[in-house]
């Protein structure tokens, strides 16, 4: 019976961050991004993110992203500075082809740098991509 349960693969969806300005804040940021290279759109699309470093935890986000047309890209959240040193998880729940994906992203701890920068797909430009 198991044999029979299909788990479809997440693939060309990616969690990307960029440094980029804030208006709000007149300075520049760290803000996380969903990407979806697909050829199609994915739809109803749930991303909930934690921190987390030895002990210590961040809380809990769930966002409501709704829809993401092909070959497009949403804000997630901004991440503040006192988090870029934990592990930064996001997982991440969508529909497509009538069938549920999800798929966990992970950023390790201080690898959110420009350091670790390369071109991210679809936004074109650099940032720090999650596995």
């Amino acid at each position: 019976m198991k044999k029979d349960i299909e788990i479809p693969v997440s693939k060309n969806v990616y969690i990307g961050v960029v440094h980029e300005w804030n208006d709000e804040f007149l300075e520049k940021t760290w803000n996380a991004y969903i990407i979806n290279d697909r050829e199609s759109s994915i739809e109803g699309v749930i991303a909930v993110s934690t921190g987390y470093k030895g002990d210590q935890k961040t809380s809990t986000m769930r966002h409501g992203l709704g829809d993401i047309p092909a070959k497009s890209y949403r804000k997630i959240e901004l991440l503040q500075e006192g988090v870029l040193s934990f592990n930064n998880e996001f997982f991440v729940t969508y529909f497509a082809d009538n069938k549920l994906y999800e798929k966990r992203f992970v950023l390790a701890q201080d690898t959110i740098k420009e350091a670790n920068y390369s071109t991210l797909p679809v936004m074109e430009i650099e940032g720090v991509i999650a596995n």
